[in-house]
């Protein structure tokens, strides 16, 4: 664990902390999804700092309602948004990437201080700094990690009650029990008194939802082969993104998104001190997407001890914001 302070005086800049996993922990990671059945590759992956450029190049496609839907929401209950999660709180984005969403809620919300992470730290800093110019007035700490692994935040957080803003419905990159998981994470680190701010997709037509992720310029296509890239370096190892294709489509029974990369022949690929062999149209899991009906998050947040306070959403209902707090709370 380090603790770098970029600022030459007080505040000036973000603080950074670089909680990142260990390289070795990160090639048993790997190989033992390369290695599953089926073999799968952690979404958390993609976002080095060209796929977190991917990424927000996504998210303005127009088929790609997602990013658009919320942000739509965010600025029409901002006041709302604020009195349901409580102002002066210490405001923590996990997976915050460019931070754009959160500018939306700052001036309602004047949080004590911002604690944005992700495991991209290059962009991850950049944003950091880009945000505390925009707002002198804001205490950022800049965590790089992979959020699911924190048990616990910095101790160098300012004290004060808690609000965890979530958004861009990353949960449903998780299944329901890691989902779950996730949630009764959330709900410790908040803490009595503390708040949960969560974007979610929601369930609707095929045709929609699979279009979002075959888009016509194939900007998710080269989101999804650049996991790949970044393999190749963090092993190493030696994928070659021309004998892979992208495949997404919808899974209407578990109500989710199931994106893939299709080996385009049979061939060997050497992963650090292993070597994997693939059949001509085998596929690498990299990312679901689980959509939910209100109804059903509702039963999920229950289950990790949190109660829906408040529920916003878009006209159409293709997108929820929720306010989730601790049970009893």
């Amino acid at each position: 664990m380090t603790l770098a302070t970029r600022a030459s005086a007080r505040n000036a800049l973000p603080d950074f902390v670089d909680l990142s996993t260990a390289s070795g922990d990160t090639t048993a990671e790997i190989l033992a999804g390369l290695n599953a059945t089926p073999r799968c590759i952690n979404p958390k992956f993609f976002y080095d700092s060209h796929g977190s450029a991917l990424f927000e190049r996504i998210t303005a496609l127009p088929e790609y309602y997602p990013t658009r839907t919320e942000r739509g929401i965010l600025k029409a209950f901002s006041r709302q948004i604020a009195q349901a999660t409580g102002t002066r709180r210490v405001l923590i984005e996990p997976g915050a990437g460019s931070c754009e969403k959160v500018r939306l809620l700052l001036p309602t919300m004047q949080p004590a201080a911002y604690v944005p992470t992700d495991i991209a730290g290059d962009f991850l800093h950049a944003s950091a700094e880009k945000l505390r110019s925009e707002f002198p007035w804001l205490p950022v700490t800049a965590i790089q990690a992979d959020f699911t692994a924190l048990t616990a935040m910095p101790e160098s957080l300012p004290a004060g009650p808690r609000c965890l803003f979530y958004p861009g419905s990353t949960l449903g990159n998780f299944q329901r029990d890691e989902a779950q998981a996730f949630l009764c994470q959330a709900a410790t680190l908040i803490g009595a008194g503390g708040t949960l701010l969560i974007g979610i997709d929601l369930h609707k037509e095929t045709a929609t939802l699979e279009a979002a992720y075959n888009d016509s310029a194939g900007i998710t296509a080269d989101f999804n082969l650049n996991i790949l890239r970044h393999l190749n370096q963090l092993l190493p190892a030696n994928f070659d993104l021309r004998a892979f294709r992208h495949v997404a489509h919808y899974n209407e029974a578990e109500k989710r998104i199931e994106m893939h990369l299709e080996s385009r022949k049979a061939q060997q690929v050497d992963c650090a001190d292993i070597t994997i062999t693939l059949d001509a149209g085998e596929r690498l899991l990299t990312e679901y997407s689980c959509k939910y009906t209100r109804d059903d998050f509702a039963l999920l947040a229950d289950a990790a001890g949190l109660t829906v306070r408040h529920c916003w959403q878009d006209p159409a209902g293709m997108f929820a914001v929720f306010c989730l707090a601790p049970s009893g709370t």
